[in-house]
């Protein structure tokens, strides 16, 4: 897909209040062989089936008492047709149509929702170029908490976040800001470049973050574990069954969120964290930490080097008729480029004391 150097136009900010966002719900992922994709979500990472047909399987994770927390949707091009959120009311459904007409913004409405289990539904083209959609009804399945008949040894339990792939951090986090998201965490430098934040509506460190790059695009989609030998597990298992080759991450510890991580790529790459032990944002006064970029333990605690891939790949999203979004290109400075050396391993300003450098890796 060719990528635009074309400065996106400014975002309005509507006058009207945002609708009032609880937490991220689910993702309806598009793949292109529901059978492998069937094979590597339920029965490599566990999560449980909600109903599924032969156009799409529905997911949700062990302590999840809605419908679904992912859509696996069968169709020509892998990306992602919706990156979900629940809202407080079913006003707030009226609310989040109003405000994104009033930016502008593409929307659509549907009373019967856009996927089985969800009720009325409104689905935008954001300012950013994603897929939002916003949605209070929903039928209610059995929440797994007790089954522990079915608890796997590397059991997901909840959606955590989204990852966005966006040129202009700043532009977007402005954006969600407005949108009543605050910023638990961000990457900076010395001459004032953000390269990622991390914000969030439910008490954790992200629902969503904004990393920088060509885009629209999708980096990752999160689950969490309860501890972080259900991570480690889901390592061996995949070692076992010969397809370590798909870890393309970790198992780590971040510096950002201080949770325990691991990245892995399904059979369409669609990247996918599992992620445990992060903390609690919900006091009004949280701070917002930032990191220097050139302190390379911001992305892993430990030291370890990013692999390009994870800088570099992502997953296409689709605008409204279901069409692969164009990519505007970043022109801000790359997290990569200033971090990443020649070696592959990251590294730091030579005359920093207080962060490890490259050489002691």
């Amino acid at each position: 897909m060719s990528v635009s150097a074309i400065n996106p136009n400014p975002i309005t900010t509507p006058s009207i209040q945002p609708p009032d966002i609880v937490r991220c719900a689910y993702m309806e992922l598009i793949v292109t062989d529901l059978a492998k994709s069937r094979e590597f979500y339920v029965d490599v990472l566990g999560l449980h089936v909600t109903e599924e047909d032969d156009e799409a399987i529905y997911l949700r994770s062990l302590e999840e008492f809605i419908h679904h927390n992912l859509v696996l949707r069968k169709g020509p091009v892998a990306a992602v047709a919706s990156f979900a959120y629940r809202v407080r009311t079913p006003e707030d459904v009226d609310v989040a149509e109003a405000y994104y007409k009033e930016m502008g913004c593409r929307t659509e409405r549907r009373a019967e929702g856009f996927t089985k289990g969800v009720g009325d539904s409104v689905r935008v083209e954001d300012p950013l170029g994603f897929p939002y959609e916003f949605f209070y009804t929903v039928d209610h399945v059995e929440r797994l908490t007790q089954r522990y008949d079915l608890y796997s040894a590397g059991e997901l339990v909840r959606l955590d976040h989204f990852n966005q792939v966006t040129p202009d951090v700043p532009r977007g986090r402005a954006y969600l800001e407005d949108l009543g998201f605050r910023v638990s965490e961000d990457i900076k430098d010395s001459d004032g470049v953000t390269y990622a934040a991390w914000m969030h509506r439910k008490d954790t460190v992200h629902d969503t973050a904004l990393t920088g790059g060509d885009g629209p695009r999708m980096h990752h989609v999160a689950f969490a574990t309860h501890e972080k030998h259900n991570i480690i597990q889901i390592c061996d298992k995949m070692g076992a069954l010969r397809i370590s080759d798909r870890i393309e991450r970790g198992p780590g510890r971040h510096g950002v969120s201080n949770a325990f991580y691991l990245y892995i790529l399904d059979p369409d790459d669609h990247r996918i964290e599992i992620y445990t032990q992060d903390y609690y944002t919900g006091d009004p006064d949280n701070p917002t930490i930032t990191w220097d970029v050139h302190d390379n333990q911001r992305r892993d605690w430990w030291g370890n080097p990013v692999v390009p891939s994870w800088y570099t790949e992502a997953s296409l999203v689709l605008d409204l008729d279901g069409n692969p979004q164009p990519l505007v290109a970043r022109t801000d400075s790359s997290e990569m480029e200033v971090t990443v050396g020649a070696d592959g391993f990251s590294y730091t300003r030579g005359d920093e004391t207080d962060y490890k450098v490259g050489s002691q890796l």
